[in-house]
């Protein structure tokens, strides 16, 4: 792989990661919500969650899944559910305690087994589930590959590059919530933040799902 691909490739998903989506959604509310750290885990998931993506576009299943319309609408479905019940909860946590967040017990009851706790968790299923994060791998990476070479070594190649940008975008993204947290921190700010974000997450879900 020569070094203009990489650079054409940067180009092109720079703009991508930049347009606000689950991943930033998420980062603002757990940020507000809980600490810097908490945006670190999502981000962190966020990015193992493209790693998957790349793992499967290697191993050709990604193309599979999105050559079959079931397993297509299956992926879909689910990511589509999984952000609406994420942003359910987001909003019923906001309004349980803005300030403390809802307790250990409480979180638990709501918590299906495929959801893991905490922002790692979020991230990486958000990202997983995620048709578009697999269309990625599957019309944008062949415009970079070069012919007769292993597939596998520059789907990695460019797959670094991506989560560079990811962690890049949403590190810096963590760490201007949390300056502007010590500015506006007050319940009340929390809870709209909060409650917004669940709709937002909703919102994303919806349109998953109503994808064609």
């Amino acid at each position: 792989m020569d070094w203009h691909q990489v650079l054409g490739f940067t180009a092109a998903v720079v703009p991508l990661t930049l347009i606000p989506g689950t991943s930033l959604t998420l980062v603002t509310q757990r940020v507000l919500a809980g600490t810097r750290a908490d945006g670190v885990r999502v981000t962190l998931g966020s990015a193992c969650g493209l790693l998957v993506h790349a793992a499967l576009a290697a191993a050709g299943l990604s193309a599979l899944v999105m050559t079959s319309a079931r397993a297509l609408t299956v992926v879909r479905l689910l990511g589509g559910l999984y952000l609406v019940w994420l942003g359910v909860t987001t909003w019923r946590a906001a309004g349980c305690d803005a300030g403390a967040g809802v307790g250990t017990a409480g979180r638990a009851r709501r918590r299906p087994p495929w959801a893991p706790e905490g922002g790692f968790g979020q991230g990486f299923w958000s990202n997983v589930l995620n048709p578009k994060a697999a269309s990625v791998h599957l019309t944008l990476v062949p415009q970079f590959l070069t012919a007769g070479r292993p597939v596998a070594p520059q789907i990695a190649v460019l797959a670094l590059v991506q989560v560079t940008v990811v962690l890049a975008w949403l590190l810096s993204w963590t760490a201007v919530v949390a300056a502007a947290r010590t500015v506006c921190d007050t319940p009340r700010f929390r809870r709209g933040v909060s409650r917004l974000a669940g709709a937002v997450l909703v919102g994303f879900g919806l349109r998953t799902v109503a994808a064609r």
